[in-house]
C-alpha cells in the first residue's frame, strides 16, 4: 500500500491535469453534466476524510507544540497574505463577483493536496498535515470577517452565514470525527488497521475525482464568464510568485529550520479553491462568474506547484540540519 501511495503522490500533478482534461472532453461531448454540481460536496467530504485520516490523533497537538512554527504559519496565512491581497485588490476589476471570487480563493490556505506537494518539495509535510484542521477552522472563522473588510456592504448582500455553517459541519466536523473513529478502530483491530491502510492510498485519487466532478459541473456554464476568468490570471500568477517568498521570509524571521520554512512557503502559495467552491455556488447569481474565477485559480496553481516542488526544495540548502524538526 505504501508503495502505491508514494507512486500516486509522485505523479499527482499529471493525475490531476489528466482528470481536468478528461472532464473537459466529457463536458464537451456529453450534455447535462451540470447536474453533477450536487456531487461536489459529497466528493469533497470524502476527500477531506481521507486527508484527515493521515493525521494521527496523537499528532494533532504536534503543530501547537512547535510554537514558532504555528505562529509563523498563522501569521503568514491570516495576516501577511491578507495584506498582500489588500494591495492586489486595488488593481482588480470593479465587478463585485470577480472580486469576491478572488477573495474567496486567495484568503483560504489549502488543507488537502498541499501536504503531498510539500512532501515532494522537501518540507515537513507531517507538521503541515497536523496543522490542517487548525487552518481549516481558522479560515472558516476569519473568511466572513475579511470579506466584510474588503467588500464592505457588498459582502452582506453576496455572502450568507448558512453556507459557511453547512461547510463547517459537513466538510470539517463530520470528516474529522469519522477519521478519528477510523483511527481508533485501526488501533484496536487488525481489520481496522488494514482498512485504514487501504484508505491511505485514496487522497490523490479522491482529489482527482473532485477535480473531475468540478470541471464537469462547471465548464458547460462558463461561456459568458471567459473574459472574467482570463482577466484574473495575471493576479493569480503574481500571487503565486510572491506568496511563497512571504512565507519563507516569515519562517526566517521566526528562526524556523529549512524544512519548516519550506512548509510555511508551500502553505502561503497554495490555496483552498476546491473547498471554497461550494461556498461560491451558494452565492445568489454566482454562476457562471464565481466558479470560473475559482477554477481558473486551481489550474494556475497546479502549474505553479510543478515549479514549487523544484525551487522551494532548494531553499535553505541541503544540510542535514535543514531537515531537522522545528523547535
Amino acid at each position: 500500500m505504501q508503495s502505491k501511495r508514494e507512486l500516486l503522490e509522485k505523479h499527482q500533478v499529471g493525475i490531476y491535469l489528466s482528470s481536468v482534461v478528461l472532464a473537459a472532453l466529457v463536458a464537451f461531448l456529453v450534455p447535462g453534466t451540470t447536474v453533477l454540481e450536487y456531487g461536489i460536496n459529497p466528493a469533497l467530504a470524502v476527500m477531506l476524510f481521507v486527508t484527515f485520516l493521515q493525521v494521527p490523533l496523537g499528532d494533532l497537538g504536534r503543530a501547537f507544540a512547535r510554537a514558532r512554527f504555528i505562529a509563523a504559519l498563522l501569521i503568514t496565512n491570516f495576516v501577511a497574505i491578507p495584506l498582500l491581497i489588500a494591495v492586489m485588490m486595488q488593481f482588480l476589476p470593479p465587478d463585485s463577483l470577480v472580486r469576491l471570487g478572488v477573495l474567496l480563493v486567495l484568503l483560504t490556505p489549502c488543507i488537502d493536496y498541499v501536504v503531498t506537494f510539500s512532501h515532494l518539495g522537501r518540507a515537513d509535510a507531517r507538521l503541515l498535515l497536523a496543522a490542517t484542521p487548525t487552518l481549516l477552522v481558522m479560515q472558516m472563522l476569519l473568511l466572513p470577517v475579511y470579506l466584510s473588510l474588503f467588500l464592505g456592504n457588498d459582502a452582506a448582500a453576496l455572502v450568507q452565514p448558512g453556507p459557511f455553517i453547512h461547510a463547517f459541519v459537513w466538510l470539517i466536523a463530520i470528516p474529522l470525527a469519522l477519521a478519528g473513529v477510523m483511527q481508533l478502530w485501526a488501533f484496536r483491530s487488525r481489520a481496522g488497521e488494514r482498512a485504514s491502510a487501504a484508505l491511505g492510498v485514496l487522497p490523490v485519487p479522491a482529489t482527482a475525482v473532485v477535480l473531475f466532478i468540478v470541471v464537469l459541473a462547471v465548464l458547460p456554464q462558463l461561456g459568458p464568464a471567459i473574459n472574467a476568468a482570463l482577466g484574473v490570471i495575471p493576479f493569480y500568477i503574481v500571487f503565486a510568485m510572491i506568496a511563497p517568498l512571504i512565507g519563507w521570509g516569515i519562517g526566517r524571521l521566526f528562526r524556523l529550520d529549512a524544512a519548516a520554512g519550506r512548509t510555511v512557503a508551500f502553505s502561503a502559495g497554495t490555496r483552498n479553491s476546491l473547498v471554497v467552491l461550494p461556498l461560491a455556488l451558494a452565492v445568489p447569481g454566482a454562476i457562471p462568474v464565481l466558479p470560473a474565477v475559482i477554477v481558473t485559480q486551481t489550474l494556475v496553481e497546479l502549474i505553479s506547484e510543478l515549479i514549487y516542488v523544484r525551487l522551494i526544495a532548494k531553499l535553505g540548502g541541503t544540510s542535514s540540519a535543514s531537515l531537522q524538526a522545528p523547535k
